[in-house]
Formats: C-alpha cells, sequence, structure tokens
C-alpha cells in the first residue's frame, strides 16, 4: 500500500463526523485527499489543479456499513472515493475517478490494513489482480482479458520484469485445471519455459521492439472453441489461434513507429486469458511459432486422452505443415513466394492424407487442403487455387459421390471463383481510362454477381442438407434485402429457419425477420451500457429516440457522428434521445471510437458471452439479424417503430413532427405502410 494512505487507514468510520470525533485541526482536506495516489501506476484518473481545490468538496458517504469520504470535483463530478465497507472503522478500499466514473480500485480484502487486490474498471479495463504478500506487485490474476494479457505481456518484457511477464504465462496448474491431453500439455508447457530469459533474448535481438515502444491495441481474429469431443482437454477450451499486438515507438520523425509483435496461442483459465509463447516482433524471419492446441490429434475415434501421439513422420509432416501456414501468414509476401509455400503445403497435406489411418483423419485432413485454398484464392494471394479447386472436386465426385466432401469443396469453390472474378473484373478496370470503363465494369460486377447468386441457389437445390446449405440461404436472404426487395428476403430467412433451425446462422435470420417486421412495432431493447448500468428503452416513454447500431470500421458510422451530434445538441431538450449499440470487437474499441468523437449519447455493449466478443456476434446483433452498418431505428413517443432502416436524411425530415406529435405523424405512417408492403 502507498505509504500515504496508511493515514486514512486510522479514521474512524465517515458516518461519525470525523471532524467533530477528532478536533476540526484533524479532520482530513481535500488536499489531503489528493496525496493518495494508486498502487498501481498505469491508472488514468482525474486530479484538479491545487488552485481548484477550494471548489471541491469533501463528503460523507453512509450505506447500512459502508461508510467513508467521497472527493467532488469543481463540476460536480467524483474524484475519489475512500471507504470503510465491513463496518470496522478502518477504510478498506481506495477509488479513483476519470470525468466522474470509476477506473480503478485498491482494496484491503482481508482488513489488514495493507492493499491486496487492485481493480481496473469501466474505461479503465477489466484487469482484477492479486497482491498475495501485499507487496504492492501483482502475483497472479483475477480476471484479466486477451487484450490486457497482451499488454501486460508487452509491458513487463519493455521494462525486464520476468515476475510480472510468469503472471500472464500458461502454468502447470492451468493445464491441470483444464484437464490439458498429456501429449499437448508438455508442449505447451515447454512453448512457455523460461519466458524471463526468453524475454531478455527477444528484446536484445530486436530492432523494432525496445525501452522506448509501448504497446498500442490488441491484434486477432474471432476467438476459437476446441469441443471437448476433440478429447484435448476435460472440457471446452477457448483460444486464440494466433493473436498479435501492435506496439508503438516514437522516432526522430514526428510520426512514431507501428510494429507487430507476435502474441501466439492464447488460451483461457477461467476468467484469465494465458499466454503460451513469448511474445516475439514480427521482423526478419517474421512468424516463428506454430499454434499447438489447434492441430489435429492423430488418435482413433474414442480413443483416450493418453493414446500414443502421431508417428514421427506424421509428427514431422503436421509440424513443417505449420511452419508453411505461419509463413503465409506473413506479411508482404510476393506472388512467386506465396506459390512456393502453397505448393509445398499441397505436398505436405498430400503425404499426410496417405499416412492416414482413418477415413476421419483422411476427411478433415483433406478439407484443409481445400480451405488453404480457397482462403488463398478469396485473399487475392493464389487465385490458382480455383483452379486446384476444381480438380479436387472433379476426383471427389468420381470416387465419392456421397461423400459430405463434395458439398464442402463446391461450396468453397464457388466462393473462391466469386472472389477472384470480382477482383479481376476490378484489376482490368484499373487499366482503363475512367469514364469509358464506369459502365462496363458495371455490367461485368452485376454478370459476375447474376452468376454467384444462380450458383448458390443450385447449390441448395442440390444439396439441401449439406453444412453449408444454411450459409447460402443466409446469403441470398441478404441479397435480396439490400435490393430492397423484402418480401424475397423474408422468404429465404423462413426457409432457413423452418430447415435449418438448430444452425447458427438460423438465429441471425429469426433476428433479421423481426428486424424486417419492425415498423408500427413496439421495439424492446435492453442491454448492458458501455459506461456501467443497464439501458431499457421502455424508460424513455415520451421520447422520440434514435438506436444506431454502429462499428466504428466503417466510413459511414463516421460521417454521420457530427451530424447525429448536432441532431442531439438541437433536439435533446425537445426530448429526442439517441441510444448507440456500439458492434465493435471489443469494449476498449468501443470505449476509445467514443472517446475519440466525444460522443455524450449512451452505448449498448453486450458482449458475446464469456470471451467478451462483441462485434455481429453480440447477442443484441444477432436478435436483430443486423447485417449492415449502420442501421438506425426511429421510435415515436409510443416506444413504436417508425422506421427500421432510417438515413440521417429521413430522421432530420421526420424527427420535428415526431418531436411535436403525441402519435406517429401521418406521413410516418405512409412510409410505414409502404415499406411494410416491399
Amino acid at each position: 500500500m502507498a505509504a500515504q494512505q496508511l493515514w486514512f487507514l486510522s479514521l474512524l468510520a465517515a458516518g461519525s463526523m470525523i471532524a467533530t470525533a477528532m478536533g476540526a485541526d484533524e479532520a482530513p482536506t481535500v488536499a489531503k485527499t489528493m496525496t493518495v495516489t494508486p498502487t498501481q501506476k498505469d491508472v488514468e484518473y482525474e486530479t484538479p489543479k491545487p488552485a481548484e481545490f477550494a471548489k471541491c468538496k469533501l463528503e460523507v458517504e453512509r450505506k447500512g456499513k459502508l461508510n467513508g469520504w467521497v472527493v467532488v470535483g469543481p463540476a460536480g463530478q467524483i474524484l475519489r472515493k475512500f471507504l470503510d465497507t465491513d463496518g470496522d472503522n478502518k477504510l478498506d478500499q481506495f477509488r479513483f475517478y476519470n470525468h466522474g466514473i470509476e477506473v480503478y480500485r485498491d482494496i484491503d480484502s482481508n482488513h489488514n490494513g495493507k492493499v491486496d487486490q487492485y481493480r481496473w474498471l469501466n474505461r479503465g479495463g477489466s484487469r482484477w489482480g492479486i497482491d498475495q504478500n501485499e507487496d504492492g506487485r501483482i502475483d497472479q490474476w483475477k480476471v484479466l482479458s486477451a487484450a490486457e494479457a497482451s499488454k501486460e505481456a508487452i509491458r513487463a518484457m519493455i521494462v525486464g520484469d520476468a515476475s510480472a511477464l510468469m503472471t500472464v504465462m500458461i502454468t502447470a496448474d492451468d493445464l491441470k485445471s483444464l484437464g490439458i491431453n498429456p501429449q499437448l500439455g508438455s508442449r505447451l508447457l515447454e512453448s512457455a519455459s523460461d519466458p524471463g530469459k526468453k524475454a531478455k533474448a527477444v528484446m536484445e535481438k530486436s530492432k523494432v521492439m525496445t525501452s522506448q515502444s509501448r504497446w498500442s491495441r490488441f491484434d486477432a481474429q474471432m476467438p476459437s472453441t476446441i469441443p471437448v469431443e476433440d478429447e484435448k482437454a476435460n472440457a471446452d477450451l477457448q483460444i486464440y489461434e494466433s493473436a498479435n499486438a501492435i506496439i508503438e515507438t516514437p522516432r526522430k520523425d514526428p510520426s512514431p513507429r507501428f510494429d507487430a509483435v507476435q502474441i501466439g496461442e492464447m488460451i483461457r483459465v477461467g476468467e484469465v486469458w494465458k499466454l503460451t509463447q513469448v511474445p516475439v516482433p514480427i521482423e526478419g524471419e517474421g512468424l516463428t511459432s506454430s499454434p499447438i492446441l489447434m492441430e489435429p490429434l492423430m488418435t482413433s475415434p474414442g480413443g483416450s486422452q493418453n493414446a500414443p501421439g502421431p508417428s514421427p513422420k506424421v509428427a514431422q509432416i503436421l509440424k513443417d505443415l505449420q511452419d508453411v501456414e505461419q509463413r503465409l501468414l506473413q506479411p508482404k509476401q510476393t506472388a512467386a513466394q506465396v506459390k512456393t509455400l502453397m505448393s509445398r503445403r499441397a505436398v505436405l497435406l498430400k503425404e499426410a492424407i496417405e499416412l492416414a489411418e482413418t477415413d476421419e483423419e483422411r476427411v478433415f485432413l483433406t478439407k484443409q487442403t481445400v480451405d488453404g485454398y480457397a482462403l488463398a484464392a478469396q485473399m487475392g494471394t493464389y487465385p490458382e487455387g480455383v483452379k486446384e479447386l476444381r480438380a479436387i472436386e472433379a476426383d471427389i465426385a468420381k470416387k465419392m459421390p456421397t461423400s459430405s466432401l463434395l458439398p464442402y469443396t463446391t461450396y468453397r469453390l464457388m466462393q473462391a471463383e466469386y472472389a477472384v472474378n470480382s477482383q479481376e473484373a476490378d484489376e482490368k478496370d484499373e487499366k482503363k481510362e475512367k469514364k469509358e470503363n464506369q459502365d462496363d465494369k458495371k455490367e461485368k460486377l452485376a454478370e459476375i454477381q447474376k452468376t454467384w447468386l444462380k450458383s448458390l441457389e443450385e447449390f441448395v437445390t442440390t444439396y439441401p442438407s449439406s453444412d453449408d446449405a444454411d450459409d447460402a440461404m443466409f446469403v441470398l436472404g441478404n441479397h435480396e434485402e439490400f435490393q430492397g426487395r423484402t418480401k424475397e428476403a423474408i422468404v429465404w430467412y423462413q426457409r432457413l429457419v423452418a430447415e435449418k433451425p438448430k444452425s447458427e446462422v438460423a438465429i441471425r435470420a429469426q433476428g433479421a425477420l423481426r428486424r424486417l417486421e419492425l415498423n408500427g412495432q413496439v421495439i424492446s431493447l435492453e442491454g448492458p451500457l458501455l459506461s456501467g448500468g443497464n439501458f431499457d428503452i421502455r424508460k424513455l416513454k415520451e421520447r422520440v429516440v434514435l438506436v444506431v447500431f454502429w462499428n466504428g470500421n466503417y466510413e459511414l458510422c463516421v460521417e454521420d457522428v457530427p451530424q447525429l451530434r448536432a441532431l442531439y445538441e438541437l433536439h435533446k431538450s425537445k426530448g429526442f434521445e439517441i441510444v448507440g449499440v456500439a458492434l465493435e470487437s471489443d469494449k476498449a474499441a468501443a470505449q476509445s471510437f467514443v472517446d475519440k468523437h466525444k460522443i455524450t449519447w449512451p452505448q449498448i455493449f453486450q458482449p458475446s458471452g464469456p470471451n467478451q466478443a462483441g462485434g455481429l456476434n453480440s447477442p443484441i446483433a444477432t436478435s436483430f439479424g443486423i447485417i449492415s452498418f449502420p442501421t438506425m431505428f426511429l421510435v415515436n413517443k409510443e416506444g413504436k417503430v417508425v422506421s427500421r432502416n432510417a438515413t440521417i436524411t429521413d430522421v432530420k425530415a421526420d424527427l420535428p413532427d415526431l418531436l411535436k406529435a403525441s402519435n406517429v405523424v401521418q406521413s410516418s405512417q405512409n412510409k410505414n405502410n409502404a415499406q411494410s408492403k416491399k
């Protein structure tokens, strides 16, 4: 605990009027409270200037057993709270605020006069550290998100803090608690071993990660779930297969340098995300390690977790495959390099398929081959993947026409062809002068899309029971909706829900049906707020509400903010409210966007379960089947949706009348009726 906090621990409970009980000379002052600082130093909290102390107030707070002091700032915002939460007349919580919102808390949980827990809250993050020996250093984490784990690891490496790095690395106890397969456990422990020594070697060798570098952001795809049936653990595992962090390093040039650091495979242990390797900057040879948990276990179906691993030859093939996969992910690969790597990948997979002992293994490896070609073709790095997929499809059709591999391959071939054809149309367009080519380009792209949609319909007809039929129907429904053909979209969504009720996209389709039928209906909308607490639109009766589903990566969402802000400032006092629904990848990204654009209206952020991921996987997004950004609902004073697909122009036109009326104005009713007939 910081030394200055000892002064507070001697105080009596706040509710007993300290100034009277101890004498006026011993009563705390605002100036004294400002000398108390967080034990952990990476906290952004608000402290007024000494000249403003006279405008601050020190108030008593009493709620049951909870007693303490509240420091209120010049503008009436809370700056600090020093509390006795158990009624023993000793302060045990020290809370720090930023712009009136709590961001950090020092906690004396065993009430012995020494802080032993540290919590970051709201905009401060979600970390919760435990200090077992009460020396001011975090010994283990109780809550730690993946992004914050990467930040802690980078910070520890930069300052040379091996002990702090250890707290975010996977341990034998972690693996035991998860019931990890011994085959994988020993490899994970080896990968995570001696992190201090490895980190020191990385820092000495690196040319991009220096003592001046700072963690900037977390960069990863959606987390993956490894089901218990894969026999890699005693329960489902949640992992990031290959995460990265972006670091910022100042330089002589005014603009800083940004570099990527490979965090590698991460695994969730309770409420804490752990690293399985020491982070390594992506430089020189680039990516240096391969995922361990995501590689297949070459065991027979139903085999025990202690079954022997793959033969040495198969193990070497898998290791070589992982190396190829990682190199393919390395940025700035030339076309020649990608072609060489893809050829090598195909050879290795073919060898692995020939050595596979079961049909399940052969199917799995064949899917790996197909996925690799399809992804590379869609990314534009290996358009030849289409040709390779055609050959695989023809071979499967000839040898295994009833196998599920045939529709699996066909669907990915369709996706690859569509992507490559669209890319080629764009490339040819760039070589011609703009004026003469605009119409030609539109015609080509329209024809390509027409062919794509026709192939989707044929796929659903030919393979209605395949695992990809639901995705095809959802894409078709999306297309019809984007074209304004609501009735046709509803037909596809309804068919998807009826034929594939248990699929993930069926939930989205059900949400889309709900959204398409919103006009004229009372909307139900509630969820957790980004700033804390809960939002319920029912509490905004008698107010006109604009619900904005947004994601900061979309230009239109950014462009709309100034106009939304102007409307909000102009009409809020007249009964207008905006509520944003942040469909960002994580809470930190949502808060960053809100802060950057100075957005003052409330924001809902609803994570999608224990991974704390948001985006289109957020329950609130799937419940309305959101497919584009921004999506805006305009709601009248009765809580009924006037427009389920409003634009800024619509809002500007309808808002004055909606604010005046107790019911929906006639013009809005006409629009509602017109939309409902589409």
